[in-house]
């Protein structure tokens, strides 16, 4: 009897070596060129590129899931997947509630794009995605915040007259300035808005050893020059990186 409960021990822990730990990873895919769903209909884009190989350093089978901005932590806590990947920002409030892991940016600047220059950012109406950490910018400076669910549809509501201007990631609104053909510009003075202290992994405050896995991942990838060569193929070559 001893020997069968030997037998099936080792078995069990062979199953278990044998075995790699998979985590779900949440997203939003709807933020270029930091996560958005391709023509195959895949997440894709930036972070899609660092959480693969974040992954397979850290010896994890990862698999994605796909979430609305307004309930990513909500569902995070709830155990509905195990991580965030989504351009979310580092700060304070969100401590409150959940963990990060050190940025795996810079802190990124935002921007405000109108269709004016001299578009009335700090007394009129100004767009933002809600739960953002423009959307608490907005909310302190005096202007009128509208909030949406969506990033495109910030930029819509510029478009359709509904504000004057909208304030988000620069990194997401370059590419949508630059192919408006001049209707959309950047607020004179405002293209450029130190905001945040970069951007991280989100995880439940509980799971203080994934945490570590992901961090020395992350740090080797700083280490070996690895994570500033994804920054600046999803970001171009001017874009900020780690020194």
């Amino acid at each position: 009897m001893k020997k069968l409960m030997f037998a099936a021990a080792a078995l069990a822990m062979t199953a278990s070596l044998g075995t790699a730990q998979t985590i779900r990873m949440g997203t939003e895919g709807a933020y270029p060129p930091y996560n958005f769903v391709n023509d195959s209909g895949e997440v894709d884009g930036f972070e899609r590129d660092l959480g693969d190989e974040l992954c397979k350093r850290a010896e994890l089978d990862c698999t994605w899931v796909k979430n609305d901005w307004d309930s990513i932590i909500p569902n995070l806590v709830s155990s509905n997947y195990d991580t965030i990947m989504a351009g979310m920002n580092i700060n304070e409030e969100r401590k409150k509630v959940i963990d990060f892991t050190q940025p795996y940016t810079p802190a990124m600047p935002s921007a405000y794009a109108a269709l004016s220059g001299d578009a009335d950012i700090m007394g009129g109406v100004v767009a933002a995605q809600t739960n953002t950490i423009q959307a608490g910018h907005v909310a302190e400076s005096g202007a009128t915040l509208l909030e949406y669910a969506t990033p495109d549809e910030t930029v819509a509501a510029v478009r359709n007259g509904e504000a004057d201007a909208v304030f988000a990631d620069k990194d997401f609104l370059v590419p949508i300035v630059e192919e408006s053909g001049g209707e959309l510009v950047w607020v004179d003075g405002y293209d450029t808005v130190p905001l945040g202290e970069g951007i991280g992994m989100g995880l439940r405050q509980s799971d203080t050893e994934l945490k570590a896995k992901f961090d020395a991942a992350i740090t080797e990838m700083k280490e070996d020059g690895s994570l500033n060569e994804l920054i600046k193929k999803w970001f171009g070559e001017d874009a900020l990186i780690f020194e």
